[in-house]
């Protein structure tokens, strides 16, 4: 891969790694370095440490970064809860109380609320891993039956 001429280290870093692993772009830029702490029924626990890359100019985790980790960790605690799929998103609701900062440490607790036949809820909490203290709280439904498509 060509070096990438006056771009910040941590990206340069994630690009290599998606084009050597062959990982989704994605990943490489918003989830890198989210670690699972536990997995159990009906529930899963990561952390992550904030890249600089995901922080604004004042360094605060972006809202939409924050966003991505609620999706990713309310979709993955779908298959603890017993779920064979993750499903399609029908409707993500984030509360966002205060903002994390480059390099500090956070937590990703995700919940089952309920699986049906068709349909599940989760919550999801994201908190400063120090202190315990709410970052943002989302709630996260999805559709669990098979999709098929007539395209």
């Amino acid at each position: 891969m060509a070096k990438l001429e006056g771009v910040n280290k941590d990206v340069a870093e994630a690009m290599e790694k998606w084009h050597d692993e062959r990982i989704r772009l994605y990943d490489a830029f918003t989830v890198a370095g989210l670690c699972v702490e536990v997995i159990e029924p009906g529930r899963t626990l990561c952390s992550f440490t904030v890249p600089p890359r995901l922080t604004n100019a004042n360094k605060r985790m972006y809202g939409g970064a924050v966003a991505s980790l609620v999706d990713l960790v309310g979709s993955a605690v779908f298959f603890a809860g017993g779920s064979p799929t993750t499903g399609v998103s029908l409707d993500i609701t984030i509360s966002y109380l205060d903002a994390a900062c480059a390099n500090e440490e956070i937590e990703i607790e995700a919940r089952v609320l309920g699986i049906g036949d068709k349909t599940g809820c989760v919550t999801v909490e994201v908190r400063r891993k120090g202190t315990g203290q709410v970052l943002a709280h989302g709630r996260h439904t999805k559709y669990l039956a098979a999709v098929s498509s007539k395209l």
